[in-house]
């Protein structure tokens, strides 16, 4: 109190009551009276001694007790890890500290005094708290490492993925042709696989691979890795555009790798990728097992007690690539992806719809609904379905060669002959399909028996064709018991000048 020796003034020199006092210097009558008997008790008369400040009066009136010494601090660097488990709270580990303290405990307002001083002092990037199992946080380091092609000499820029948990620091790199789709999620797939689990959330950058649409609020996501996340069972929560701080344990992780990899591996050359990876691996063990900077325990150890027990399993099947493509089929009911067409259900014509398409399959959509599987390659550039057409082209489909000759030869040995002969006699079989269907056809018209003696008539003619047989039946020509040769060898030879006859020839 900084009034202390008015109080003291006032009172002696002047000799004015408590109440006078405490209203000239706008105190309370009851702190004027606990000064002045303070005063009295540790015999602080007046005038005060020369050089008295109102530090040392106010020494002199309240001492000092004597201290215990300050209490050592409690392990701040444990409680740190332990808040990331979940449901573990601060008092929760102050009570835990208590009970494990056999003499003097800090109170609880000190414990958590002294460890947010400490939190203070640390780095920022410790005091966010990183649930265990919860985050891994992915991107790409900004250095490529160069890989010659040992027949070609051509040199490719290989990128370097990075994965790190939030909790442990837990870290995966591998290198890779391109940051694009197929590359991004192939190293997610060996990023899970190598930490033998799945976290709750995906946090990478904006990259095009993993968001299509950079947004603070609704981030658009790329069709192929939402379908991974999915199968995977976890989220995707993309770090804000422009928010270092909401991936700066990626941001860590790739300083990290930069500075204890790739730095290490400047003044090597690469011949393939895998050589590449297999040094990488080799660092990336001694990275994870060293000792961190600031506390004796390497990110290995904290990964197998933080993260590895409170992360997702992983899935029994591994993610098979798949891209997506919004795709519209053609009149011919097909849809076309890399220069192969798939049949849909001719219905769709004109809809547009979704096609999935695996390195073995491929899969399409409409409205959330599958409406077709193929397989992805096989020996012809279609691949049609019976159930997809209409079924006028089912019965097309179902015209064969084999099946027009079995169909004549029911009939009989004539309708057979003709069959074939007009399937021979054309560019291709499939031009004869449309006579023959209507040669067959005629048996319903007229009896299989009256078809058989019409084909029968009309090879004798020499005129072995559908529209030769449809004038014998409809003339009645096939109904004649008189063979129409020996009609013609019976009449007799009519007499000119111009017929020699047989006598001429010996």
């Amino acid at each position: 109190m900084r009034q202390l020796s008015e109080i003291l003034r006032l009172k002696h020199e002047l000799g004015l009551s408590h109440a006078q006092i405490a209203r000239a210097l706008d105190l309370s009558k009851g702190v004027v009276s606990k000064y002045l008997s303070l005063a009295t008790t540790q015999s602080v008369s007046w005038p005060l001694p020369p050089g008295t400040d109102e530090a040392a009066l106010a020494r002199m009136l309240l001492p000092t007790p004597p201290s215990r010494g300050r209490l050592p601090d409690p392990d701040f660097i444990g409680i740190h890890h332990e808040l990331k488990r979940k449901g573990v709270t601060l008092q929760l580990l102050w009570a835990e500290y208590v009970a494990a303290k056999d003499g003097d405990a800090l109170r609880y307002s000190q414990f958590c005094e002294r460890f947010r001083q400490w939190q203070g002092m640390q780095r920022r990037s410790m005091r966010q708290q990183h649930q265990a199992g919860e985050k891994l946080f992915i991107d790409y380091c900004g250095p490529t490492v160069p890989v010659i092609d040992g027949m070609t000499g051509e040199i490719t820029q290989a990128q370097i993925f990075v994965a790190v948990w939030g909790a442990s620091n837990y870290t995966f790199a591998e290198a890779t042709r391109s940051q694009k789709i197929a590359d991004w999620i192939g190293s997610h797939v060996r990023a899970l696989v190598f930490f033998g689990g799945v976290p709750y959330l995906l946090i990478p950058d904006n990259l095009r691979s993993a968001v299509t649409t950079p947004c603070r609020y609704e981030p658009g996501i790329n069709r192929s890795y939402a379908d991974m996340a999915r199968h995977y069972g976890c989220a995707i929560l993309p770090a804000r555009p422009r928010k270092p701080k909401d991936k700066a344990k990626a941001e860590a992780g790739v300083l990290l790798v930069e500075r204890w990899i790739l730095a290490r591996l400047r003044h090597h050359q690469f011949f393939s990728m895998a050589e590449l990876n297999s040094a990488i691996s080799k660092l990336l063990v001694e990275l994870n097992t060293k000792p961190m900077q600031r506390q004796p325990r390497s990110r290995l150890d904290l990964f197998n007690d933080l993260d590895k027990p409170a992360m997702k399993p992983l899935p029994t099947e591994p993610y098979e690539f798949a891209e997506w493509k919004f795709v519209k089929p053609g009149i011919d009911y097909h849809v076309e992806l890399a220069g192969r067409f798939y049949s849909v259900p001719h219905g769709l014509v004109g809809h547009r719809l979704e096609a999935r398409y695996t390195a073995t399959s491929v899969e399409v959509f409409h409205k959330h609904q599958r409406v077709a599987v193929h397989p992805r390659y096989g020996a012809a550039q279609h691949s049609t379905l019976d159930a997809h057409m209409p079924h006028s082209h089912r019965e097309h489909r179902s015209w064969s060669p084999s099946r027009f000759l079995s169909w004549g030869s029911d009939i009989g040995p004539a309708t057979r002959q003709i069959v074939a002969e007009l399937l021979e006699n054309r560019p291709h079989p499939e031009h004869g399909y449309r006579s023959c269907l209507g040669l067959l056809n005629l048996s319903r018209r007229y009896s299989r028996v009256r078809l058989e003696a019409a084909c029968s008539r009309a090879i004798r003619i020499g005129s072995a064709n559908y529209r030769s047989v449809l004038s014998i039946l409809r003339s009645g020509l096939d109904q004649s018991e008189t063979d129409l040769r020996e009609e013609v060898d019976s009449k007799p030879l009519p007499e000119h000048a111009n017929v020699r006859g047989a006598d001429y020839y010996h």
